[in-house]
């Protein structure tokens, strides 16, 4: 079936319609060192996404305190051939308490340029595809960040730039100061967490005012040519094989519907919830970060189907809980 290009492909050549989130490899979030079989698994999920469509690679240099960007560098030390074959992103901005401090976002230059020297270093790659600010920092001054991008840039360590958890304002906000196009804008989006079709459905509508999204990022994003990308897609299986005893009726009866439609297109539970994302004319990028090998290729399905109208609406009423105003 056809499916037109990507914004990201604007920037990223042929970039697949999904993206593989590697925020599961590298084992556990503890200083425990990885071994060789962390290594194994990572090979057997690049190699299970390649095989099955998807050539973009979703990290942060937080994910696994820093062992899934290693895992994944240690792949390509192995297979240094697939560098230039996929694409890679990963994030910087969140700070873990230390000694320094609590908990924190860190978006000045050092912390961008030092963090992007620490991703390649264990990323074992001479440059990122797409580098993004993982969370809006409070403190962040948009001519800083620039001057950060602008060297980065001038180096040949990042190609292209983006952001992740942001509202429009704050992205315009940012732009403003860049010479760069930010390229893509990574939110939470699947069928549990619907904020961002909701705030839309519900403008004008007092039911509407607990919505946690900001009116208009979507629009925003669509007209700046931004890629959209969408992580915890798959809502950890809520929807695509989980057990769901004890969920509430709404879970039961949409988990209920995607199995249907699964049959209906020939395809997989997990294909139906993310086809439901990308049905979107947004055209979401989901990101999917199961190291189920089986699940991988499931997931892939979704590039081959497109839900119909009838089918996206019903899923979005079924996953709601009740009927549309």
């Amino acid at each position: 079936m056809f499916k037109p290009s990507l914004p990201l492909a604007n920037y990223l050549p042929n970039v697949s319609a999904l993206a593989y989130g590697c925020m599961g490899l590298g084992g556990t979030w503890d200083d425990a060192p990885i071994t060789n079989v962390h290594i194994e698994q990572a090979n057997d999920c690049v190699n299970t996404a390649l095989e099955s469509g998807i050539n973009f690679f979703d990290h942060a240099d937080i994910y696994t305190l820093g062992k899934a960007e290693q895992v994944f560098g240690q792949v390509l030390r192995e297979r240094p051939e697939l560098r230039k074959h996929i694409y890679i992103q990963s994030k910087c901005g969140i700070r873990f308490a230390d000694a320094k401090g609590p908990k924190r976002y860190d978006l000045s230059a050092d912390w961008i340029k030092a963090s992007v020297e620490g991703s390649l270093k264990r990323l074992n790659t001479d440059y990122l595809d797409v580098l993004m600010l993982h969370r809006p920092d409070p403190l962040m001054q948009p001519e800083e960040i620039a001057n950060a991008f602008t060297e980065l840039k001038h180096e040949g360590k990042v190609l292209h730039f983006g952001v992740s958890n942001m509202q429009h304002h704050q992205i315009a906000f940012l732009q403003q100061a860049l010479d760069e196009p930010l390229v893509a804008n990574q939110i939470e989006a699947s069928l549990l967490k619907q904020d961002w079709v909701d705030e839309g459905i519900y403008a004008g509508n007092s039911e509407g005012r607990d919505i946690n999204f900001t009116s208009g990022t979507l629009e925003y994003c669509r007209q700046q040519k931004m890629q959209l990308q969408s992580w915890g897609s798959l809502a950890q299986g809520l929807y695509s094989g989980r057990d769901v005893k004890g969920e509430s009726d709404a879970v039961q009866r949409t988990s209920r519907l995607v199995a249907s439609l699964a049959d209906v297109y020939s395809t997989s539970p997990e294909a139906i919830v993310l086809a439901w994302l990308m049905r979107h004319p947004a055209q979401l990028q989901p990101v999917i970060g199961t190291t189920d090998c089986a699940r991988i290729a499931a997931s892939c399905q979704a590039m081959n189907i497109q839900l119909s109208r009838e089918h996206w609406y019903a899923l979005y009423e079924s996953a709601k809980g009740y009927e549309l105003p």
